[in-house]
């Protein structure tokens, strides 16, 4: 499975890289005397609501999808480590003020808490990357925590203390990174979550304005043509479905790879 998860991610992102500069047509070019027209030789997935080509929106959507998941991914992981790894080797009253502002953040769902800060931000495709990235951390910090809390325990960590070495050394040296392999597979996990969370914000009008192509606001313009040409949520409903479970295959591939007790079970 995790080979066809790489394989979907894959595809996705040489569709986001080479896929607009490539399709027939203009995804915002309108052909208003065949608006709603269902797949064909010509427009593969079909014709939106105003006449432009679903298909050549699907691969210009699937650059915002990819975007919205990296950047929110890096700068998740990047504060959620930082601030994992300070509460989990300091301890006492740093830990808990840490601790405490994860708990309350746990305490409300993601997605509603990210729709609130997007309705006070105002819509946008920045504010998106703002509200997912601020509810986004707290899920690495608690993961790395509870690594750093085993590694400040370690021999060579010991060691390292006792020889004198300089705190933030013997973070970026020693403790972080034995947790990295940890943040690697919530990264691939988080990418899937976060492109499915900017999907549903864009669904909702908070996330990405027309005319830019979204997943999320593909599916919003086509739920009144349920009926009529289904084609129009069809197809981003499948990309947006595809993408998020190719990361999940191969976030539980990668998972598998560097679990010790994984790799031991497969010897």
């Amino acid at each position: 499975m995790s080979r066809l998860g790489a394989a979907i991610v894959l595809l996705a992102i040489v569709a986001a890289l080479f896929g607009p500069a490539v399709a027939r047509f203009d995804p915002a070019a309108q052909q208003l005397d065949q608006r709603l027209d269902g797949p064909s030789a010509t427009h593969w997935f079909g014709l939106d609501e105003l006449g432009r080509d679903i298909f050549a929106r699907v691969l210009a959507g699937a650059r915002i999808s990819l975007l919205v998941g990296i950047v929110v991914v890096s700068i998740s992981s990047v504060v959620g480590t930082l601030l994992g790894s300070i509460a989990g080797y300091f301890g006492g009253v740093v830990d808990e003020s840490i601790s405490r502002i994860i708990d309350i953040l746990l305490a409300f769902p993601g997605l509603l808490l990210a729709i609130a800060l997007v309705a006070v931000l105002g819509p946008s495709l920045t504010n998106v990357v703002v509200a997912l990235s601020l509810i986004g951390w707290v899920g690495y910090a608690r993961l790395v925590r509870g690594q750093v809390l085993r590694a400040r325990e370690f021999e060579f960590v010991q060691a390292a203390r006792a020889l004198g070495a300089a705190t933030p050394r013997i973070l970026a040296q020693h403790v972080i990174p034995t947790a990295l392999p940890a943040v690697t597979v919530q990264a691939t996990l988080g990418m899937g979550g976060a492109i499915l969370a900017e999907a549903a914000l864009s669904f909702l009008g908070l996330g990405v304005q027309p005319p830019t192509p979204s997943w999320g606001t593909m599916l919003n313009g086509g739920r009144t043509h349920l009926l009529d040409a289904p084609h129009l949520t069809i197809f981003p409903g499948l990309a947006i479905a595809f993408l998020v479970l190719g990361f999940n295959f191969l976030g539980d591939g990668l998972r598998d790879a560097l679990d010790p007790v994984t790799r031991v079970r497969a010897g």
